[in-house]
């Protein structure tokens, strides 16, 4: 068996390093199209990186393509998730669902009030089921749609859903990350929620009146003409009505009903495909558009187009086709491909030791409560970054630092509230990471584009930051806990020394 050697601070930062000067060369050189395929050639090219320093470490092939594998199996859920997506997104055009929750919306939502109005819906939804990816696929899309049939700003839109439906995800004890975030950490789920809200509250409060802002110091807008058409467009060619939201309701009551994600999207998308043959018939034949084809066999080829290549529009308004021209497995494939690429730079950083060297150095900078706190947002951010999963992100900062902070005398709310104001929140902000690439996918918007009007997931981070700096809310261990923790950091630590000795004595 080989002798692993301990991976140095300069080991563990030249595969980062590199991979930083990579992205940034691919972002100046093909700009938005940078997550098309650059990317992807950076996070590959810097995980052989960290291969290369793996071998001279004493690391088997075998032992590194094990981590990646690992890594990936982590992100099989989110891939599967997309592809669903994809279809749920085509059967939903297809069936008209999609473009009612527009018709409607644009009647209802006011554009001054817009963004802050996205934020709050999301965040209700989100809120009473429990995920950020559920709402940013339902709600999320048609509130984009509205967007751009109003010429508002999708950006910023992207930005509101986003702040409003990891709100309600951070919020909820149906999330799966409000669960993770206690149990890693070693508190009650109610406990965790209860402490969160002193960093949350304020945030969302901070996001909801930037969207106010931003709404109502837009330029003025005179598109009521504009908007007439569209509704028209849309009354002619997909007859809008209430019994075109069953799918949607479908989703949110299994969602509710804590269904897991992957059977849930498939469910509503098939959901949206019966709605499709029960209520769009002439307008599948018209997509199809083969007359050699029975009706009955151009219904179902309709149908399977749209789950597997997407639903292409022909209103003949090029704004509108372009909005409702979406969907299909097909098109999450390229999203698959960047997750793949990021899974496995973060399996081969973590298996090697590469990343756990990287926390262990940043650790030796605390010297107090509010820094040890500071540094666990920043560790949870950066393995957002490196290892591209928001639950990795989660638990392994959280489980290398749960020991520091018992021993520091602090209660493990502390901990588990800045696991979520840093690893939930910002995951979404990184392009390669799969929140970040699900949500550019789903919505159709750059991540770096809606990243500077992700308000609440951008504040959070930072209230907590703030609160950890002035020793606000910072709840302390009872003083039999505090005495027991020191005794228990008193033995792991005399046994991490001997099993260090030990090593050193073979090496």
């Amino acid at each position: 068996m080989s002798q692993h050697k301990p991976a140095t601070l300069l080991d563990a930062l030249i595969p980062i390093l590199a991979l930083i000067s990579m992205l940034i060369a691919s972002v100046y050189l093909f700009s938005s199209d940078s997550s098309s395929g650059a990317n992807q050639i950076a996070l590959i090219l810097a995980a052989c990186i960290a291969i290369v320093i793996g071998v001279k470490n004493g690391y088997s092939w075998a032992e590194m393509e094990q981590g990646i594998v690992r890594s990936i199996g982590v992100a099989t859920g989110a891939l599967l998730i997309l592809f669903s997506v994809g279809s749920l997104i085509g059967t939903w055009i297809l069936a008209g669902t999609v473009p009612t929750m527009i018709y409607y919306g644009m009647q209802i939502l006011n554009p001054d009030y817009f963004y802050a109005a996205c934020c709050l819906l999301c965040a209700v939804v989100a809120l009473s089921i429990g995920s950020s990816w559920t709402v940013a696929g339902t709600l999320g899309i048609a509130l984009i749609g509205i967007s751009q049939a109003m010429g508002l700003n999708i950006e910023m839109t992207a930005g509101a859903i986003i702040s409003g439906a990891y709100f309600g995800d951070k919020m909820s004890p149906m999330s799966d990350t409000t669960n993770l975030a206690p149990a890693v950490a070693g508190t009650d789920i109610f406990s965790h929620i209860k402490h969160m809200t002193w960093t949350t509250i304020p945030s969302i409060l901070l996001a909801l009146l930037g969207f106010l802002f931003l709404g109502l110091s837009g330029p003025a807008r005179e598109v009521q003409t504009d908007l007439d058409v569209t509704l028209s467009l849309l009354e002619q060619n997909y007859h809008p009505g209430l019994e075109l939201l069953l799918p949607l309701l479908v989703v949110l009551f299994l969602a509710y009903k804590k269904m897991p994600a992957f059977p849930t999207v498939i469910l509503g998308t098939l959901a949206g495909a019966v709605c499709a043959a029960l209520f769009q018939f002439d307008g599948i034949l018209s997509f199809v558009n083969d007359d050699s084809l029975l009706p009955a066999v151009a219904l179902i080829k309709g149908i399977w187009i749209a789950m597997f290549d997407g639903y292409t529009a022909n209103t003949g308004d090029k704004v509108l086709d372009s909005l409702l021209s979406r969907g299909g497995m097909g098109s999450m494939v390229n999203t698959v491909w960047l997750i793949l690429c990021a899974m496995a730079f973060g399996g081969v950083m973590e298996v090697t030791g590469l990343l756990g060297r990287i926390l262990k150095s940043i650790l030796k900078l605390v010297t107090g409560s509010g820094s040890l706190i500071i540094t666990t947002l920043g560790c949870c951010i950066g393995a957002n970054i490196i290892t591209a999963d928001q639950f990795i992100a989660i638990v392994l900062p959280g489980r290398m630092l749960k020991l520091e902070y018992t021993k520091r005398g602090l209660a493990p709310v502390n901990l588990s509230r800045a696991l979520e104001d840093s690893a939930t929140l910002t995951s979404p902000l990184v392009p390669w990471n799969t929140c970040g690439a699900y949500m550019s996918s789903t919505l159709g918007v750059a991540t770096l584009a809606y990243l500077p009007f992700a308000f609440f997931n951008l504040i959070c981070p930072l209230v907590s930051a703030a609160y950890a700096y002035f020793n606000i809310k910072i709840e302390m261990l009872p003083e039999a806990a505090m005495e027991t923790g020191a005794e228990t950091g008193a033995q792991e630590a005399a046994t991490q020394a001997d099993k260090d000795s030990k090593r050193e004595a073979l090496a």
